[in-house]
């Protein structure tokens, strides 16, 4: 079997406990080299996912070990020298979310993959999880998508994120914001943003909009980091079907007024109870590894996360 080469690039908590289990299971995978500033946290994550070539110098990783494709696994303030660094070496990317600090970088870093010929992946993983592919597969049956929400609610007040390196929308809320998008399957033509500062002064962390794709359907986004827990839900409706999923547990899908729906489990479609699996994170990985093979565009690529910033940009752009 023809192994993909990876270099991975961070030792962090995401890395270890999602990105890297994945990769390590897939058996067209070669794991060459991890590179860390912190050399205990490198040779941890070395030692765990049984990686012999360990470097401090990404640099010097890339020369040494000739990879095909790079993971770049940090905060997002942090990620843009690195990431132009590879594209501009020629070699296939993937990054965490967000794709930038801004929707220049973002821009910049899909221009550079786009010269050099390569693909470039970010991790919104929402797109990629069993569940929500089986409802979203299941309502698209009825025809175009008429309606979808996403909501996310996190309890947090631990002040602003990376001490306010970039705000929380663009870092964390963006996921319901990218999985609008996809859950629509189409762009956007208007939005009405409502940003606000509840509870604190100092960093946004209200973030609501309306907006309208261009195959007619209205798309809701609804997030508050002040409330009492995380809850991250999503609603998809078409003719005659509605769907409601909770990706952490359950769907519920409902057709033709009947009282009695069709109950999935984010376990069971997925086949495995581990968070890595129902949550997208091992499908995320499959697909890039199989889009390097086979030359196919990832779903969420660096061109696609373009639109996804811009949509930020515009729900601040239109706040009232």
């Amino acid at each position: 079997m023809e192994k993909v080469r990876v270099a991975l690039i961070g030792a962090g908590g995401m890395a270890n406990s999602v990105h890297y289990p994945s990769l390590v299971k897939f058996e067209d995978v070669d794991l060459v080299g991890l590179c860390d500033l912190v050399e205990d946290k490198l040779n941890a994550t070395a030692d765990k996912f049984g990686i012999e070539r360990r470097y401090t110098d990404y640099r010097r990783m890339l020369e040494e070990t000739q990879p095909q494709a790079v993971y770049v696994l940090m905060p997002p303030h942090h990620l843009f020298d690195l990431a132009i660094y590879v594209l501009e070496a020629k070699l296939h990317l993937f990054i965490e979310k967000p794709p930038g600090v801004t929707t220049e970088h973002t821009r910049q870093m899909a221009l550079s993959a786009e010269r050099s010929g390569v693909l470039a992946m970010v991790g919104f993983n929402r797109r990629y999880i069993p569940l929500l592919n089986k409802c979203k597969e299941m309502v698209s049956e009825r025809g175009e998508m008429l309606h979808c929400v996403a909501t996310f609610y996190k309890h947090h007040f631990a002040g602003a994120y990376y001490k306010g390196a970039v705000d929380i929308l663009t870092s964390d809320c963006i996921h319901a914001v990218d999985t609008l998008r996809w859950m629509a399957g189409a762009d956007v033509t208007d939005v009405v943003g409502d940003v606000r500062y509840l509870c604190e002064e100092t960093y946004a962390n209200s973030f609501n909009a309306l907006m309208r794709f261009d195959n007619d359907c209205s798309g809701v986004l609804l997030g508050n980091w002040c409330v009492g827990k995380r809850v991250h839900t999503f609603e998809m409706h078409a003719r005659g079907i509605s769907a409601f999923v909770d990706c952490n547990s359950v769907a519920h899908v409902y057709r033709d007024n009947q009282e009695e729906g069709v109950t999935l489990s984010a376990t069971e479609v997925a086949g495995s109870d581990e968070n890595r699996v129902f949550y997208g994170f091992e499908a995320q990985s499959r697909h890039f590894i199989d889009c390097i093979k086979t030359g196919a565009e990832p779903s969420s690529s660096m061109q696609d996360a373009v639109k996804t910033m811009e949509l930020v940009d515009a729900i601040y752009q239109t706040t009232l």
